[in-house]
Formats: C-alpha cells, sequence, structure tokens
C-alpha cells in the first residue's frame, strides 16, 4: 500500500489524538510507516474507530487512554508503550482544551485547567519519554502549539498564555536534549477547520487570513510528518513553524 515509509519500524505516540488535527497526524504518520499510538482521555469510541481506519489502510496503530495532565497516568502510558513496543522515537504533544472566557471573570479553575493540560501536560510527556530517547541517542518531540500564542487573542488568556508556554518549553527542551540527537519543535497552526473551530469562521476571520480560507487538519499533519521523518528534518530543532495561511508574518 505504502511505498516510501521512512517512519518504518519506529514508534509515534500523540497525544490527544482521537479527533481533529491529532486524528491526522496519527493517520499521516501511520501513512508514512510508524506504528501510532492513538491516546485520548475521554473519546474512546473516536479512538477506536479512528485505530480501525488506519488498519484499514494498512498502517499500526493501538489507542491508549491517559489524562496527560495527570503525572502517574503520564508516567503509566510511556512505561505501557516502552513494554509493548521497546521504543518510542516520536512523540506529538498535541493534547489541548480551550476554556474561553474575558480575564476580569475567568474562574481561576478555568485558567489552571487550560495550564494543566496544555502546558504542564507537554511537560509532563516530554520528560516521560526523555530518558528513553535520550538513551536511544535520537528521538523527534514535536509540540502543538498556536498562532494565538504569538499574537494574543481576546478570551483566551489561558490559551495563549499556555500555548506560549509551549514555545519557551520547546526551546529550552530543544537546547537540553542537541547534544543526544533528539530534537524539539513545535509547529502553530492558525485557524484550521476542526470541531473546536466551527463556531470561528466569519469573515473577519476569514479577511486577517492572507490565503483567504481556513487550513485543512492535512495540512497541520504534513509538517508534522515532515519534521518527524529523518533525515529530511534531522538538522531543525528549536524552531516554531507557524501553518497559519500568512496571517502572522513576522
Amino acid at each position: 500500500m505504502f511505498h516510501h515509509q521512512p517512519l518504518s519500524g519506529q514508534t509515534a505516540l500523540i497525544t490527544g489524538a482521537s479527533r481533529g488535527i491529532g486524528a491526522a497526524i496519527a493517520a499521516e504518520l501511520a501513512a508514512a510507516g510508524a506504528t501510532v499510538v492513538v491516546n485520548y482521555a475521554h473519546s474512546e469510541t473516536a479512538a477506536a474507530a479512528l485505530v480501525t481506519s488506519i488498519a484499514a489502510a494498512g498502517g499500526k496503530a493501538w489507542s491508549l487512554k491517559a489524562n496527560v495532565a495527570n503525572e502517574e497516568e503520564v508516567e503509566a502510558m510511556v512505561k505501557q508503550i516502552l513494554e509493548r513496543e521497546n521504543r518510542i522515537d516520536i512523540l506529538i504533544n498535541n493534547a489541548g482544551i480551550t476554556k474561553d472566557g474575558l480575564l476580569m471573570r475567568m474562574k481561576t479553575a478555568d485558567w489552571q485547567s487550560v495550564i494543566d493540560l496544555n502546558l504542564t501536560g507537554v511537560f509532563l510527556c516530554s520528560r516521560a519519554v526523555s530518558r528513553a530517547m535520550l538513551k536511544a541517542r535520537s528521538g523527534r518531540i514535536i509540540n502543538i502549539t498556536s498562532v494565538v500564542a504569538l499574537m494574543g487573542n481576546p478570551g483566551q488568556a489561558n490559551y495563549s498564555a499556555a500555548k506560549a508556554g509551549v514555545i519557551g518549553l520547546t526551546r529550552s527542551t530543544a537546547a537540553e536534549f542537541a547534544s543526544r540527537g533528539v530534537t524539539v519543535n513545535a509547529v502553530a497552526p492558525g485557524f484550521i477547520a476542526t470541531d473546536m473551530t466551527k463556531e470561528l469562521e466569519s469573515e473577519a476571520i476569514l479577511r486577517s487570513i492572507p490565503l483567504g480560507r481556513m487550513g485543512s487538519t492535512k495540512e497541520v499533519a504534513g509538517v508534522v510528518r515532515f519534521l518527524a521523518a529523518d533525515p529530511a528534518a534531522s538538522y531543525i530543532t528549536g524552531q516554531v513553524l507557524q501553518v497559519d495561511g500568512g496571517m502572522v508574518m513576522r
């Protein structure tokens, strides 16, 4: 089915992979030959359906439930992957939630839960895979941030702060892991058509995007695949790649 498989024999963990961008990344990396671990927190049915569709296309995948904001669950998840696959080559930190609201009225719990999942979750997962990757002297960590980390967005103080934190975390981790051949990069999607952004599609938003349309999850997944695949992206680390139709040019 797949002729050129640059990720053949590799294992990739994608957090929050049951739908949206995460599901597209899982399908893309499976098509490149990786054994894909589909992590989910709630959407068991969607995760199972994704695993089935990857298998139907000739790929390899299995699903694993864990809340990435929970240290014990993250450690147990990575332990289970290493026991079953004996390796973990690629980590895609994609899991994320939004709890929008104006700062003045934002509940502390809505601030904290977004920071816990979108930022602390990236730290917990990166730390959990670090031992295996550094020992293997190879690996790829790709963190999904957002253009709102670069430009801010009214009503998303918690989300944009967390996603900006992911950029700082990406660069520091890249600096620490580089000598062991492990690269760490971030991908910053703009407005991508998913369940999460359905209600956002408006003329005002489309006018703010030079390419004049929302992006597709496949367009984000293609960039992630490029960063994950050897050897094309092996000299790229500590970078933030914007996939935003030209929305934020700096």
